[in-house]
């Protein structure tokens, strides 16, 4: 996938595994990047392997988190273990309008928490490794992704009401080139149904769109879809 050019300045909270992984990817692509880590060892480890500006500090802090320049930050990314501390650095980037939040979160119980705060979250054990996460923020709208071997990918996207698929037949979205030939709407949840889609189905804003592509969906197709 080609970089996301509006993610220029990130914040990411806890340099531990999760956020590790992340800082090596980020860096990689040569976003500029702020890690804020409390633990002083985990923070001079993390100094010494990546160009990138470490704050050892605790994240809740208000403080901080200016120190880390929040007011200018295209995305933060909390990655700690602790829920109330990543809850409390999500409602800091809200209070700060940071264009993208993304959290991990521990405990089921904590889920609601996070959906009243109607911020992106990552909860289920399996996909709360860096990678996910980075590639999440990364792809704004996108509810559910899935790497398949050979390049392929499944992803989850809801469909708005400006998209320019809404009111279009599966059939003319193809004719017309707003769906690519090699990407296929296998299933469409409409008002909690499961549709089955042929080529006549018409797609409807709201829709929950499974797609495969049998290659990583680049930003301008998903901009077909035009994701919240």
């Amino acid at each position: 996938m080609a970089n996301d050019n509006s993610l220029e300045y990130i914040i990411i909270i806890g340099a531990g595994r999760i956020g590790k992984r992340i800082i090596e990817l980020a860096t990689k692509d040569g976003h500029e990047i702020v890690v804020i880590e409390k633990d002083t060892e985990m923070a001079e480890r993390t100094g010494s392997s990546f160009d990138c500006l470490i704050i050892n500090d605790d994240a809740s802090k208000l403080d901080v988190l200016k120190e880390a320049g929040i007011e200018k930050a295209d995305a933060l990314i909390s990655t700690t273990s602790s829920d109330p501390t990543n809850l409390l650095v999500m409602m800091l980037g809200r209070k700060f309008d940071v264009p993208r939040l993304l959290s991990s979160v521990r405990e089921p119980d904590h889920i609601s928490l996070f959906d009243e705060l109607d911020i992106d979250f990552v909860e289920s054990p399996h996909r709360l490794n860096g990678e996910y996460l980075y590639r999440k923020i990364q792809r704004p709208g996108i509810r559910d992704f899935m790497r398949l071997d050979g390049g392929a990918e499944i992803v989850e996207i809801k469909l708005p009401e400006d998209s320019v698929l809404v009111d279009l037949s599966i059939l003319d979205a193809q004719e017309t080139e707003k769906i690519p030939v090699d990407l296929n709407i296998v299933a469409i949840y409409r008002e909690r149904e499961l549709i089955i889609p042929r080529g006549n189905t018409t797609l409807k804003a709201g829709d929950v769109l499974t797609l495969l592509s049998k290659k990583e969906l680049d930003s301008d197709t998903l901009n077909t879809f035009k994701p919240e």
